[in-house]
């Protein structure tokens, strides 16, 4: 059965069911959200994944001279080099897409992390430790998947930043040094901020301000189809068969008299779920799946902002952003699944609590990177914590954000 937006719909009970009144009547009222029934709240798991989190320490934080420039590692990856040393991708952002970049840094426990920034060019990619060549000019990246294909090529995905641009590329490279984007007029896929967004599309999606409206199309650029567009919360992975999947955030618009609408929002109207993408070569994405949207038991104010996957052999482990938009707090809620589609969510919201205001940069707010690493008998996060709330309106004393480390010894 196909759900409104076009994906396919998510075939579990709900029988018993008690909803709110309030999130019943803004789901009747949501195209993107009508006739997709909730998990099951048997489904829940109780009360949680075992395992100890080990104390945390911070791997990068933001030169508090520098208040402009944001670190993080939210969605990108982290790859184990042994004795203890890891490469950890990152990126920054700032108040202009100019100051956006990707990079990586060298890092091993109790020494000063050192960041290698990409040197971006329109033409090839230059000779250096970093590159990505072929991007045009005025278009900056952020949010950096790094993998290694199972042909042995290097890929990078990424949110790509400019005047009118906010869409997701991907740059191949044949020794993970210099890398060449190669769908930057026909991307994996679009925010709703990109021009090439023009109307057909953004009505189809449920949004009511195409970026065409603000930014002209790029002559004999192709518009944008409306299935691909999403939120900038996007994870990439390949399969052991070869082929790839993709989680990131589907959005509907809301109006203001809608329950989920929040004023103090960085983006109000907007609500985020999950959604599921499918693509035998990493570049061309199908079969969209809405896989995980708040229920009925949960609060009215409840989104989820990304998910990450930690591919086990029987079954996936997942992060996934639990947004509160009232307090402007982001968690990270453990979830499984058997097949990437079904998904079941621990009761508590926070696997990983945030720290108490005050102490580490991640009191406000949890973004989970690509995905966990096995190494040395115990799992390794690297997360990004902030001390400031979503929309940086609030602060549990000077706004902080960072990259931090822990472990954990199971996931399930």
């Amino acid at each position: 059965m196909a759900l409104p937006d076009g994906g396919n719909l998510v075939r579990t009970s709900h029988s018993g069911f008690s909803r709110r009144t309030l999130l019943r009547s803004a789901l009747a009222a949501s195209p993107l959200l009508l006739g997709v029934p909730p998990i099951r709240g048997e489904e829940k798991i109780l009360p949680g994944p075992p395992g100890n989190w080990s104390a945390r320490e911070i791997v990068l934080e933001n030169d508090p001279r520098k208040p402009g420039l944001l670190i993080q590692n939210f969605t990108s990856s982290a790859i184990s080099r042994g004795n203890g040393a890891w490469r950890l991708w990152v990126s920054v952002s700032g108040d202009k897409a100019s100051a956006f970049n990707v990079g990586f840094t060298d890092w091993e426990p109790g020494r000063t992390a050192k960041v290698i920034w990409a040197d971006l060019s329109a033409g090839a990619p230059a000779n250096s430790e970093l590159a990505i060549g072929h991007l045009p000019e005025g278009w900056f990246p952020k949010q950096g998947v790094a993998l290694k294909l199972k042909d042995g090529r290097h890929r990078l995905y990424f949110w790509a930043h400019g005047p009118g641009v906010v869409r997701y590329l991907a740059a191949d490279s044949e020794d993970g040094r210099r890398y060449d984007v190669v769908n930057a007029h026909q991307p994996c896929l679009y925010h709703p901020a990109d021009r090439a967004v023009g109307k057909e599309a953004a009505a189809a999606a449920g949004i009511r301000k195409p970026g065409a409206d603000k930014f002209p199309p790029f002559p004999g650029e192709l518009p944008a189809y409306w299935e691909l567009v999403v939120n900038d919360a996007t994870n990439v992975y390949q399969l052991p068969d070869g082929t790839f999947e993709l989680f990131t955030a589907a959005l509907l618009q809301v109006p203001p008299d809608d329950p989920r609408y929040f004023k103090h929002d960085n983006a109000p109207g907007w609500v985020r779920v999950i959604r599921r993408y499918r693509s035998d070569d990493g570049l061309n994405w199908i079969d969209r799946q809405q896989i995980l949207q708040p229920t009925g038991e949960d609060p009215v104010d409840l989104q989820f902002y990304y998910l990450a996957a930690t591919h086990l052999p029987d079954r996936r482990i997942g992060m996934l952003g639990h947004y509160r938009v009232g307090a402007q707090t982001m968690d990270l809620q453990w979830c499984e699944s058997l097949d990437g589609i079904n998904w079941r969510r621990a009761a508590s919201p926070a696997w990983l609590p945030r720290s108490a205001p005050g102490e580490l940069p991640d009191s406000f707010g949890i973004y989970a990177p690509h995905s966990m690493v096995f190494e040395g008998g115990r799992w390794h996060l690297f997360y990004t914590g902030t001390s400031d709330a979503h929309n940086h309106r609030s602060a549990h004393g000077t706004a902080r954000r960072a990259v931090l480390h822990t472990t954990i010894d199971s996931l399930t």
